[in-house]
């Protein structure tokens, strides 16, 4: 088999927040649907938990 492939996504707290909030959103639909939420908890709470990294803005570069 082989590598899994992974994807890094750089986001802003605004950003970060739009995605939790979405996903928060999916989950209450499927529940309400009576679906399974699993594949969906399992990213919400990675997205919850992703570690932060300070970055320095352009203007600080120049």
């Amino acid at each position: 088999m082989g590598k899994e492939e992974k994807r890094i996504l750089a986001l802003d707290k605004y950003e970060h927040g739009v995605v939790i909030n979405a996903l928060n959103e999916m989950r209450n639909d499927l529940i309400e649907e009576e679906r399974s939420t699993d594949i969906v908890d399992e990213v919400l709470l990675k997205a919850i938990d992703a570690p932060t990294k300070k970055v320095r803005s352009r203007d600080e570069a120049r």
